[in-house]
């Protein structure tokens, strides 16, 4: 009886073992499709503005039939290894999870360019896009922005596509009628109608470079990267998100403007990244309690706390307490007017700053400087390249200047100085403190030299 049963267990484990090898190496893993929404954490979607007539006296169907076959249907599929069990680690099941991910797109050239957002193909191991037409074809990743959530991706096919051009997001009025088209829920070639409700929207609250125009045209998960046009068919905007506390539409959606996600578009194709232009100044925020205690609640416009040295606003000459009023025909009323102004010009573009001064107007022609700050995350500080000013006051020709450093470091009162070497490396410019920078061992000992506000060389370990 013993026998038998050592032999019944001998049989059971050898039956096992032999299963589990056939399983992890002859049997394919199993693949697990799951549906991903890409939809962004706020929900998670010469130009003459179309006439401001009743709804029953527009025409919308000239700009539908142009705009539904240049949206296209964005398939993202992430595959990944999924979480084992302890029933899979003994059978060797080695599963696969493929999520798949849908948006929409917009094609803005014949030979395949398509815009869509960031979060459409954020992680993508493959991405597909299918026209309006039912062909798909394999899309090609160009670059994306995830400071503006617009990518651009590309398909190459056999004939040329219909397109739309962008229009001027700026000449926009509130008011306005306008569609949505994209492919909500997986429903292809869906218009809806709306009117503009607001521009220079910001939905994060602290002031950030957000400047969406919002619109009532009904937008839903799937919608976003698809079109906002005019009545006449013209591309005034990428819808990106919308406000709801269901997840779905309630009323409100927002888009990113045309001329923003144009200039994105350009700067991916000719410099491979966003060259983002700088106006030099620092902004005191409306409701903070700064604001409050010095009346700048009321103002209409946007307060300057501060001027970046050696940029261009200072050489401009605009100073400290200014309130900036417009900028080229643009008008200013709050932050998100200037930010989604300027994120639309590139460094080297000069716009006309007009301010208040003092009771007075005055205009003054700014030429947008590089960002050329950059975050060293191993020091824990934040520097930029120094001026022609701090080289002669310092006798250098090359460091970085700190401006700004994490809170662990506060008590050494590091900002405004200037740091010249790193472990015996010395630093010209911000390109070196990054490359150098990168190479630091944590672990070990490592020596700054930092120069103070007397020009005298200290040394700093960390």
């Amino acid at each position: 009886m013993k026998k038998f049963i050592g032999l019944l267990t001998v049989s059971v484990l050898g039956g096992l073992i032999t299963l589990g090898v056939y399983k992890a190496f002859f049997e394919k893993g199993e693949v697990i499709v799951e549906t991903r929404d890409n939809t962004p954490n706020f929900v998670t979607a010469s130009y003459n503005s179309s006439p401001l007539v009743a709804a029953e006296a527009t025409d919308f169907t000239v700009a539908a039939e142009k705009t539904v076959h240049a949206v296209v249907h964005v398939t993202n599929r992430m595959t990944s290894r999924a979480p084992m069990s302890l029933r899979d680690l003994f059978y060797g099941n080695a599963r696969e999870r493929t999520q798949v991910g849908t948006g929409s797109g917009v094609i803005i050239s014949p030979d395949g360019y398509i815009v869509t957002n960031n979060h459409v193909i954020d992680g993508a191991t493959e991405l597909s896009v299918t026209l309006n037409n039912n062909k798909t074809y394999t899309a090609e990743l160009i670059g994306s922005d995830p400071s503006t959530d617009i990518a651009l991706i590309k398909v190459d096919a056999d004939e040329d596509l219909p397109y739309l051009a962008f229009g001027d997001s700026d000449g926009a009025k509130v008011g306005e009628w306008v569609l949505a088209v994209g492919n909500p829920f997986n429903l292809t070639s869906t218009v809806t109608a709306g009117i503009i409700s607001a521009k220079s929207r910001d939905l994060s609250g602290t002031n950030k470079s957000q400047s969406f125009i919002q619109t009532d045209a009904a937008v839903n998960p799937g919608n976003s990267g698809g079109a906002l046009v005019n009545t006449r068919g013209d591309l005034i905007g990428i819808n990106t998100a919308i406000t709801s506390r269901t997840g779905t539409y309630i009323g409100y959606a927002f888009a990113v403007p045309s001329n923003i996600a144009k200039k994105v578009v350009e700067d991916l194709l000719e410099y491979g990244n966003v060259q983002k232009g700088l106006l030099g100044v620092s902004i005191i925020p409306k409701n903070s309690r700064y604001a409050v205690e010095n009346g700048i609640n009321d103002i209409e416009g946007v307060y300057v706390g501060g001027v970046e040295e050696d940029s261009g606003a200072e050489k401009a000459g605009i100073t400290e307490g200014d309130i900036i009023k417009n900028i080229d025909d643009i008008k200013i009323r709050k932050f998100a007017d200037l930010t989604g102004y300027l994120n639309s010009k590139r460094p080297g573009n000069v716009v006309k700053v007009t301010v208040d001064r003092d009771g007075k107007t005055r205009t003054f022609p700014v030429k947008l400087s590089k960002i050329n700050t950059f975050v060293l995350n191993n020091l824990g500080m934040q520097v930029k390249n120094i001026s022609e000013k701090d080289k002669k006051r310092f006798n250098i020709d090359g460091g970085v200047k700190i401006t700004r450093t994490s809170p662990y470091l506060s008590n050494a009162h590091l900002e405004g100085r200037i740091l010249v070497e790193i472990n015996g490396s010395r630093i010209s410019n911000v390109e070196d403190a990054k490359e150098i920078a990168s190479k630091i061992n944590p672990n070990e000992k490592n020596v700054m030299l930092i120069l103070n506000e007397k020009g005298e060389a200290e040394r700093y370990l960390f």
